[in-house]
C-alpha cells in the first residue's frame, strides 16, 4: 500500500523536528511511504534547519504562504501523481505513537467506505486548555478530540471528550460528524470524486467543509481510537489574536452559509450584523470580506 503523509509548516521550528522525528519512527511494515513536508515561505528559518536534519522528508517550498487549505493542497496533488491510496494530513505541533498509522489503515480496510479518518486526539503533557484541573498522572492523557459532532443549530464543531481524562469511554470505533485537520487520514479515490481542500477558507473550517462534501456522497467519516497521537495545541496561531478572530468569523459565515439549515443561516446573518457594529476590529473585517467576498488570504496582514 502507497501512503503519502503531508506535514505543513509555517514559521514552525521551535516544535516541527518532534513531529517528524515521531514520524520516522512510525511501523510502517507493508506500507510504501512517501513523507512530504510543504513550507509556507516560512521566514523563521525553518527550511535551513528541514534541509539540514530531515533529508529523508521530500521538501517542497512555496514562495508564499498559501495557508492551511492550499498548501496542504499542493501537497496532497504531488502525493497523487506519485499514486498514493491514503493520504495523512499531520500538523506540525502533532507527535504520533509508532502503530498510528497502521490502525488508521486497518479502519480503513474494515470499512472500505471510509473516506476520512481521524486519530484519537491527546493534548501533549502541558498543553492542556485547563491544566490546573488534572493530576501528574492525568498528563498524556487528557482528550483533545475523540470523534465528533456538528452543533448546527449554532454553527459549532463540538470535540468529543474534550478536556476529559481517558478512561476508555471513547474506544470504539465509530462514524462521526466530522475529522480534525489535526491528524486527517484522506483516501484518495474520495478527494478524486469530491475535489481538495477548498483555498477561499484559507485557515479554519476548511477541513470541516470538506468533510461535509464527503458526508454528501457516499463516502464516510469514521474516528479511529486505536491510532493515537498528541497535540501540543494553539502554537501555530494564538489565542484571541487578531488572526484568530479574523479567520474563524469570515470563515464560520462562509461554512454555515454552505452547511448550515436555514434557521442557522438566518441567525448567522443577525449575529453577522451586530458584530459589525460590537464585534472586536478583526471580526468586523472579517464580516465585511465576507459580504465582499473576499476570501482565501483576504484582508488580514501578518
Amino acid at each position: 500500500m502507497k501512503v503519502a503523509i503531508i506535514v505543513l509548516n509555517w514559521n514552525s521550528e521551535k516544535y516541527v523536528g518532534e513531529c517528524l522525528e515521531s514520524l520516522r519512527k512510525l511501523d510502517t511494515s507493508n506500507i510504501e511511504l512517501k513523507k512530504i513536508v510543504v513550507d509556507n515561505a516560512s521566514t523563521d528559518g525553518s527550511v535551513s534547519y528541514l534541509q539540514k536534519n530531515f533529508s529523508d522528508f521530500d521538501l517542497i517550498i512555496n514562495k508564499e504562504n498559501l495557508g492551511y487549505a492550499e498548501g496542504n493542497n499542493v501537497g496532497i496533488r504531488v502525493a497523487q501523481e506519485w499514486g498514493a491510496e491514503w493520504i495523512w494530513i499531520v500538523n506540525p505541533d502533532i507527535q504520533v505513537s509508532k502503530d498510528s498509522l497502521i490502525q488508521l489503515i486497518k479502519l480503513g480496510h474494515f470499512h472500505p467506505k471510509a473516506g476520512i479518518v481521524g486519530s484519537k486526539v491527546y493534548y501533549t503533557s502541558g498543553f492542556e486548555s485547563h491544566p490546573n484541573r488534572y493530576t501528574k498522572s492525568d498528563l498524556g492523557k487528557v482528550i483533545w478530540y475523540a470523534g465528533g459532532k456538528m452543533d448546527w443549530a449554532n454553527v459549532f464543531s463540538v470535540h468529543l471528550g474534550l478536556d476529559e481524562v481517558n478512561t476508555g469511554k471513547y474506544d470504539q470505533e465509530a462514524r462521526t460528524d466530522f475529522v480534525t485537520g489535526a491528524s486527517m487520514f484522506l483516501r484518495s479515490a474520495t478527494l478524486t470524486r469530491i475535489g481538495l481542500l477548498d483555498r477561499k477558507y484559507f485557515l479554519y473550517f476548511e477541513e470541516n467543509d470538506l468533510c461535509q462534501r464527503t458526508r454528501q456522497t457516499s463516502w464516510e467519516l469514521w474516528y479511529a481510537p486505536a491510532s493515537v497521537v498528541w497535540h501540543a495545541n494553539a502554537q501555530a496561531t494564538i489565542r484571541g489574536s487578531g488572526l484568530v478572530d479574523y479567520y474563524t468569523t469570515r470563515n464560520r459565515m462562509l461554512f454555515g452559509m454552505r452547511w448550515a439549515p436555514l434557521r442557522a443561516r438566518v441567525a448567522l446573518i443577525r449575529e453577522s450584523v451586530r458584530l459589525l457594529f460590537s464585534g472586536r476590529e478583526w471580526q468586523k473585517k472579517g464580516i465585511v470580506d465576507y459580504y465582499l467576498r473576499r476570501f482565501n488570504k483576504g484582508s488580514y496582514v501578518n
